[in-house]
């Protein structure tokens, strides 16, 4: 993908910028032509820089989920079988105080160029990683996969969806469930 001109740049930043608001306001399913007109571009514009729906949402949620990743691998060496928990509490807090995360996740990459994946991608690497060393360590059922994690926390995220300390308590009354 080839850099963007200085005044692609800005369109795109605006973009993203009022969609991250819009998407706060009204979820996911925010107004496309709203997001266009409020950042002061064409809806070929819009579509010129995120083909997608999915795509636009990626970018709105790539910092923090870049972040909640770092973290992860900075605290390498606890007890494996805490450290997927907590990851996966922290997650689920994140998705569901960020209106429309969760849902898109659900959705996954399908559709979308390598250059568009980001936060799926991102989030099933840790996941990945994580549950690799539980199962090794004996400490979750060894059918509990990182795509069945993600699932997990994503929907109970939709489902408390503003409201991340319910969706916090959720997620770790379903982990107890995939200990052995």
């Amino acid at each position: 993908m080839k850099p963007l001109r200085a005044d692609g740049r800005r369109n795109r930043e605006r973009i993203v910028a009022v969609a991250a608001e819009l998407v706060g306001r009204d979820g996911a399913q925010a107004s496309l032509e709203e997001i266009a007109r409020r950042a002061g571009v064409g809806s070929a514009t819009l579509h010129r820089h995120f083909p997608s729906r999915q795509a636009l949402l990626e970018a709105i949620f790539r910092d923090g989920v870049a972040q909640l990743c770092e973290r992860a691998a900075a605290q390498p060496g606890r007890d494996p079988a805490a450290e997927l928990a907590d990851w996966l509490e922290e997650l689920t807090g994140y998705t569901a105080a960020n209106r429309g995360l969760a849902a898109a996740l659900l959705t996954g990459p399908d559709g979308l160029s390598a250059e568009e994946i980001c936060c799926t991608d991102m989030l099933l690497g840790v996941l990945k990683t994580l549950v690799t060393r539980a199962s090794s360590a004996g400490a979750i059922h060894a059918g509990a996969t990182p795509e069945d994690l993600m699932m997990l926390a994503n929907a109970i995220a939709v489902a408390n969806e503003d409201d991340p300390l319910t969706a916090r308590r959720v997620l770790r009354l379903a982990l107890t469930g995939i200990r052995p």
